[in-house]
């Protein structure tokens, strides 16, 4: 039987979002120290671009991994409409109770996405552009400590 080629598809947007880098779990003192100008009480905001890719067979009918359109209407659904011109900490329900840094907002955008894809097990990697500087990449893994915290397990979600 022959092989078949598989291709990685990614396609790019972006959205525009405020928070605050907070929580209850630190003393005032501690969120500054630890989140800095991103602690401030007003928030601030980001330009965010985000990358989406799907990895799978290249179907050799469609000569498609996925059809761009169908990733593109998935992104819009998952990430932009919960997040464009929203206040994360205050207008989106999944960070009631999570800080929202990039990386949650990258997992949030997975778990979204994952939802919403005919075919979720074609879901490779989430990118997210903070700033031109700060990037967070989200694959899907988990991270479990062994109970004697010697020994890590890494595993795909």
């Amino acid at each position: 039987m022959p092989s078949t080629p598989i291709a990685y598809l990614t396609r790019r947007d972006h959205f525009s979002s405020c928070h605050r880098l907070y929580t209850v779990k630190l003393s005032e003192e501690d969120n500054v120290k630890t989140y800095s100008k991103c602690a401030n009480p007003n928030g601030h905001g980001h330009n965010y671009y985000i990358e989406v890719t799907v990895r799978g067979p290249v179907d050799p009918v469609t000569g498609m991994v996925m059809n761009i359109t169908d990733i593109k209407a998935v992104m819009e659904e998952a990430i932009i409409k919960p997040l464009d011109h929203k206040s994360i900490d205050k207008d989106v329900p999944y960070f009631k109770d999570i800080i929202s840094t990039t990386e949650n907002v990258a997992i949030f955008a997975w778990k979204e996405l994952k939802k919403l894809l005919e075919k979720p097990e074609l879901l490779y990697e989430v990118k997210i552009w903070e700033t031109e500087k700060n990037i967070v990449v989200y694959r899907g893994e988990l991270h479990n400590e062994s109970p004697d915290s010697t020994k890590h397990v890494f595993m795909s979600q």
